[in-house]
């Protein structure tokens, strides 16, 4: 039995899964809010609950995480979940769970997942792309999640936004402390600024899009400037990685548009006539990043 869990900002969801894939036991509980020890209690309780269901122990758990591991303190850093930022969760978890914990990036698990068993599955190199209430991504190449000495791969969000136009600088601020990443443009909170700067009135996405499919002009052109802002993105990440597949997850990858208007507008920003890059919407949806935890292990 494999067993993993999604540490996500406001739900933790837990996974136990067979050899083969198959679903064991599966539980989501909420996040504590701001407080790193009542959510370490948290997935102590659901590893434990998940186990009496299962009816096995697991020899060690995967955890997906906000951020990651900096290699020169073994302390978690570049998470939105800032609570987390500081602490050694890997080591903390383990003294609780009595057993090894195997942590990645949440979209490091969601990059394998799809790559595993997922939309990507026999493709030799995967970007995975989170699009939710952050922007993140993972590098699967060959089955294998790559990284670096820095584990920060796959963090494009907090990139520049590429071929900014004049409206775009210096763009707003992020929580990293700089301006103009790509996440503030490309998440799911960073819609909802967008338009209601345009237009004055504030909608979460789902009503963007409802509005723009029933012809509202001022939400169909926050879209728009989504498309070509996501469109831009992408290829500046197909310039460097050359990847056969990009899947997409998270909250914004459910507009269904995308996955026509994306490779079109990218086509006059990557660097070859015809990118024959695949634009995937992930098989396994919100589940894939616990999926990707249970296969760290």
């Amino acid at each position: 039995m494999r067993l993993g869990i999604d540490l996500g900002g406001t739900k933790i969801e837990g996974l136990a899964m067979g050899d083969a894939g198959q679903e064991l036991a599966r539980r989501r509980v909420a996040t504590p809010a701001g407080d790193y020890r009542a959510t370490l209690s948290a997935v102590q309780s659901l590893v434990s609950a998940l186990e009496q269901e299962a009816g096995a122990r697991a020899p060690a758990v995967g955890v997906g995480t906000p951020g990651g591991i900096d290699p020169r303190t073994g302390l978690i850093h570049n998470a939105n979940s800032t609570c987390l930022i500081g602490h050694p969760l890997d080591k903390d978890l383990e003294a609780l769970l009595a057993r090894p914990v195997r942590l990645a990036n949440d979209a490091d698990c969601f990059a394998l997942s799809e790559a595993a068993d997922g939309a990507a599955a026999g493709r030799q190199v995967v970007f995975g792309v989170i699009l939710g209430t952050g922007v993140g991504g993972g590098l699967v190449v060959d089955g294998k999640l790559v990284s670096g000495p820095n584990n920060i791969q796959g963090e494009w969000g907090h990139n520049p936004l590429p071929w900014p136009e004049d409206s775009e600088r210096p763009g707003p601020n992020c929580y990293c402390g700089r301006s103009g990443c790509i996440e503030t443009f490309l998440s799911g909170p960073g819609l909802t600024r967008d338009h209601e700067a345009s237009s004055g009135e504030r909608l979460s996405p789902p009503d963007i899009v409802r509005r723009a499919e029933a012809g509202e002009a001022a939400c169909a052109a926050s879209l728009v400037r989504y498309e070509d802002r996501l469109a831009r993105g992408l290829a500046a990440v197909v310039n460097i990685l050359d990847p056969h597949a990009v899947v997409l997850g998270g909250g914004m990858s459910n507009i269904g548009r995308l996955y026509k208007n994306i490779p079109r507008l990218w086509k006059g920003r990557v660097f070859c006539a015809q990118p024959s890059t695949e634009l995937l919407e992930a098989r396994h949806g919100d589940s894939s990043g616990v999926r990707g935890a249970c296969r760290l292990v």
